[in-house]
């Protein structure tokens, strides 16, 4: 039967019909695979992903690892024979089509995988400078493993780095590489690190813990030109600094890979759209990770692009394909780690009115509120308590769940210290 029919692996019609393909073998993938067992799925499972790794976090790849501190074994998504073990294919190949009403997935390496149901987890994929000299040795991205091994290899003590774009993943590896001893310009559009994301006064705190540990940074600028002979050895800015460097990592953001899904009548805007369940417009089409576009019951549409959310998107499409109605309303977490500094974020937001500071700025030990219209919509910490989703009595966690509960707190209880958020 598979022979004639064109399944691969041994796969009967039946099997195929009540298959579930993961397209996407990230942080989400894995965790969906194993939700799926865990939650008592034991049909088919197809996990197919175009990185020769195994499903894992990639927080370590902008700090632990990249300054070798660390290996990631301890960050993988399931542990060495889990997916033999649970009868979990694991196919290494590129999708190249899916064929959205003969539900299959076409793949670079040969024959194509039916489906029963499909999660796409494909995440995202880094931007790139279209510019003069950007594909010259010496200049790099960071997304895989591979990635991360070759700036390691050029990161030697006393060289001369340049990083292009100071949002998380440009300031992590940033404060990596002054650590690692190497001397570092940041060249960035805003004013601050991070300003976007956070605010002008959390990136001018940010830009200060920067610049105390030697990083120069270039605001309100950016690379038009990387220069070099056999490998990159400056860079040139579009106000016409002319910046000497060994290695250059341009870290400039990731767009939601999505090409696959060109003419499948699934619908896409800054990612894949999808409802509060994680599904999209397309019956047995789920989609989560960096690359969906979710209708968050708190928040509104987003797309989020942090390790937390993947991790339990990831989950909550696996419950969804088995049926769950639940909505995924997760109020988003995330941290970053800088030099010994500790930043740590709740909830989601975009624009704010305004941004009420509790704690010491002069001191780098904050926690910032983000209000809109008077509701509390997220919070940041700066070197000020624990983990907001271990410890119930940390003031980013008494946040998360004011956020979750649409409050709104008098700005001048959350600016006051001695007031108990717990009891706002």
């Amino acid at each position: 039967m598979a022979r004639d029919s064109g399944l691969p692996y041994g796969c009967g019609v039946r099997a195929a019909q009540e298959a579930i393909v993961i397209l996407g073998s990230g942080m989400s993938g894995g965790v969906a695979a194993r939700t799926l067992r865990e939650e008592g799925y034991d049909g088919r499972l197809v996990l197919i992903g175009h990185e020769p790794t195994p499903p894992f976090g990639r927080p370590p790849l902008s700090k632990t690892y990249l300054r070798g501190e660390e290996t990631l074994s301890g960050w993988l998504v399931n542990q060495d024979g889990w997916y033999d073990s649970n009868h979990v294919d694991r196919v290494t190949a590129t999708a190249t089509r899916i064929e959205i009403q003969g539900h299959r997935v076409e793949l670079s390496s040969g024959r194509p995988v039916p489906y029963g149901k499909l999660l796409i987890a494909t995440g995202g994929e880094n931007r790139h400078l279209d510019i003069p000299g950007a594909d010259l040795r010496g200049v790099f991205q960071l997304r895989t493993v591979a990635d991360c091994d070759a700036i390691k290899k050029a990161a030697h003590r006393g060289a001369r780095a340049l990083v292009v774009g100071m949002g998380f993943i440009g300031s992590e590896v940033a404060a990596s590489l002054t650590q690692m001893g190497l001397a570092v310009t940041g060249v960035l559009p805003g004013a601050s690190p991070l300003e976007s994301v956070l605010g002008p006064e959390m990136g001018e705190l940010m830009a200060g813990i920067h610049h105390d540990a030697g990083v120069e940074l270039m605001t309100g600028d950016e690379v038009v030109r990387f220069e070099g002979a056999k490998r990159v050895e400056r860079a040139t800015t579009r106000k016409g600094r002319r910046l000497t460097c060994d290695l250059a990592v341009v870290a400039v953001g990731i767009r939601p890979t999505i090409d696959v899904l060109q003419d499948t009548g699934v619908e896409v805007d800054n990612g894949v759209l999808v409802d509060a369940m994680c599904r999209t417009n397309v019956p047995g089409v789920f989609a989560a990770g960096d690359v969906a576009n979710h209708l968050h019951p708190l928040f509104g549409r987003i797309r989020v692009e942090h390790y937390n959310n993947a991790e339990k998107q990831g989950a909550a499409a696996a419950r969804s394909m088995l049926g769950s109605d639940a909505a995924y309303g997760y109020v988003h977490t995330f941290w970053s780690d800088q030099y010994e500094h500790k930043l740590e974020y709740v909830g989601h937001v975009r624009k704010w009115d305004r941004f009420i500071v509790r704690g010491s700025p002069k001191d780098r030990k904050i926690v910032g509120f983000y209000l809109t219209d008077g509701g509390l919509r997220a919070a940041v910490g700066l070197d000020r308590g624990g983990d907001p989703e271990l410890d119930e009595q940390d003031e980013l966690a008494a946040a998360s769940r004011l956020i979750a509960k649409r409050a709104r707190p008098d700005p001048a209880a959350l600016a006051d210290e001695t007031v108990d958020l717990q009891g706002l």
